[in-house]
């Protein structure tokens, strides 16, 4: 089998609000994952940059370095200023043992604005998308040249956030390019993500799995809420304590080689992540093996 589980340290400590979660340690991150059954970690703020310290790091705890995380600003920068930009990161992914590059564009976002409601969000007009996936698919090119697949991820309060996006996306960008399908992110845009995965599955190389509060997202939409308002209210949580059928989503991924990975906002310092992370990996492994992609053990 070729399905690894990873999870995104985003469970314990908020990248987009680094106050949730902010006084947790990095070790105590680790070793929890490492308990709860994890054996690959996405980055976080709190990570070394160092690829030698970086990678002492994780093998302490067991764990192999999955991606991570690359903000662009390819509406705004030139692909030749974004790949000198994204060079310390993709060498870090390359000396790490990473062959996916999670990549979003993020020049005019608002999901890391509180103040901003996701109605706000910017929306790429009709002639601006072939452009956009040509600079997207030239950065692909790049960094499949040396060993590492770009893996775009659709977000929140981004430029490629509906399941139109998404098809837009996909339409005008090259092979080189793959879609990370984020069923939480899916969801809540309104798109399907077993629809999703049965559509690209050939393009899809990388799997965020976390859950949707379907309260919470109603509440949020009702109430014009940004998306850091609806994270903090608990719009996301982990497989199996939301809405989201991931046995149907991981059954159209059938032959699937890579990461999945974990990836359920901290919202509350109230929570324990471990018995979260627990929680979230006993449910993805139990779906996983549901779907057919992971064995059974003995």
């Amino acid at each position: 089998m070729t399905i690894r589980i990873g999870a995104n340290p985003i469970g314990w400590s908020n990248d987009d609000m680094t106050e949730l979660g902010g006084h947790i340690p990095l070790e105590q991150c680790l070793r929890e994952a490492q308990e709860a059954g994890f054996v690959g970690m996405e980055l976080g703020n709190k990570f070394p940059r160092k690829s030698e310290t970086l990678k002492a790091t994780l093998a302490e705890y067991g764990h192999s370095l999955v991606s991570g995380w690359y903000s662009s600003e390819l509406l705004i920068r030139r692909v030749e200023d974004e790949l000198v930009h994204l060079r310390p990161h993709l060498d870090l992914l390359k000396d790490c043992g990473a062959d996916v590059l999670v990549f979003a564009e993020t020049s005019n976002a608002v999901h890391g604005d509180i103040d901003t409601p996701l109605s706000k969000r910017p929306v790429l007009k009709d002639e601006d998308w072939v452009e956009f996936g040509k600079r997207v698919t030239e950065i692909g090119n790049a960094t499949l040249a040396e060993g590492v697949r770009l893996v775009y991820h659709h977000h929140m309060g981004t430029v490629v956030q509906s399941e139109e996006d998404i098809h837009n996306f996909m339409r005008v960008t090259g092979q080189s390019v793959h879609l990370l399908l984020d069923t939480g992110h899916a969801t809540w845009a309104g798109a399907d993500p077993a629809a999703l995965a049965a559509r690209y599955k050939n393009r899809i190389s990388h799997v965020h799995t976390k859950d949707v509060r379907p309260e919470i997202m109603e509440k949020a939409t009702d109430e014009k809420m940004s998306f850091l308002e609806a994270v903090i209210a608990g719009v996301y949580t982990v497989p199996g304590d939301g809405m989201i059928d991931f046995v149907s989503t991981l059954k159209e991924l059938q032959g699937y080689q890579g990461w999945v990975v974990v990836e359920a906002e901290q919202y509350s310092d109230e929570i324990s992540a471990l018995s979260f992370a627990k929680l979230g990996y006993a449910n993805l492994v139990s779906y996983l093996q549901q779907a057919g992609l992971l064995e059974k053990a003995a």
